[in-house]
């Protein structure tokens, strides 16, 4: 019985963590410990500023993307919920 406990425990830790690791709170981590080792220590703080300012321009376009996904979503619902009631809908 622990054994299928553990199994399941595990199994459902995966994709945990790899929401987590792909989450900005995971990037952020991430990065802290990269600069933590010495990544960017050696670098020109011109240079160290140029590569936060990227990475927040990519936080806010993968951010943005989402957002018009979810947009598209909601004018497709929009569009299906405005379509003529009275019309026969596809059987398949």
């Amino acid at each position: 019985m622990w054994v299928l406990a553990v199994i399941l425990i595990v199994a459902l830790l995966i994709p945990v963590a790899a929401i987590l690791v792909d989450s900005p709170l995971g990037k952020s981590f991430a990065r802290r410990m990269d600069e933590g080792r010495g990544g960017t220590g050696g670098s020109p703080p011109e240079l160290r500023e140029m590569k936060r300012k990227v990475e927040l321009l990519e936080t806010e376009v993968e951010d943005l993307n989402r957002t018009i996904a979810g947009m598209r979503d909601e004018v497709q619902f929009m569009q299906r919920l405005l379509e003529d009631p009275h019309r026969k809908k596809p059987t398949s």
